[in-house]
């Protein structure tokens, strides 16, 4: 059961991480084309929230919903996020989405999708940097590969360390090595301890 919590806790973590990052490129952009960003919050908060806090100097409400299924950023003058119908109804002020040229509004609406697509490229590349390009050479596995009954009626024993094909020497494990040895006329492996 306690297994289960933390797994539920990670779950709502890694959601929450890319609610802000998904939510932060929207408010990034808005607040970069002076649009009033209302309230950003994380998760949704009908009827109460968590946790509020609005700064000084500032028009942005942030908060904590209770319900943990996303996230907004309610944008002045955009109709989509904040169903203010009434404000519609009121001339476009400069510090609205509706009155800024078609570029921005269209940076503000895909902020969020950008982001994400940078947090990926972010994480994949963390990822290659951590463990990157490491393998085990052929030439050092102690137990072998174990072949099918095709390779084995050919010739190939379970166990055999493949060092060269066609006199090119196999270093590692895949596709390109695979292709060389199906395309080779001549494969040298280390069995039993012999070329």
């Amino acid at each position: 059961m306690e297994t289960f919590f933390i797994r539920a806790l990670q779950l709502v973590l890694s959601l929450s991480i890319l609610v802000i990052v998904h939510e932060g490129g929207h408010f990034f952009f808005a607040r970069l084309f002076k649009i009033r960003v209302e309230k950003f919050y994380i998760f949704f908060d009908p009827w109460f929230s968590l946790f509020k806090f609005k700064p000084k100097n500032s028009d942005t409400e942030y908060g904590v919903g209770w319900l943990p299924l996303g996230g907004y950023c309610k944008i002045s003058g955009m109709i989509d996020e904040s169903m203010d119908t009434e404000q519609m109804k009121q001339p476009a002020q400069p510090w609205e989405f509706r009155s800024k040229p078609a570029w921005q509004r269209l940076l503000v609406m895909i902020g969020g999708v950008m982001m994400n697509f940078i947090l990926a490229l972010f994480i994949y590349s963390m990822i290659l940097f951590t463990w990157g390009d490491k393998y085990i050479a052929l030439k050092d596995m102690s137990y072998g590969l174990k072949f099918n009954e095709t390779a084995q009626n050919i010739g190939f024993r379970d166990g055999d360390i493949l060092l060269s094909a066609d006199g090119k020497e196999l270093e590692r494990f895949g596709m390109d090595m695979i292709r060389d040895v199906v395309e080779a006329k001549e494969v040298k492996v280390l069995r039993n301890g012999e070329t």
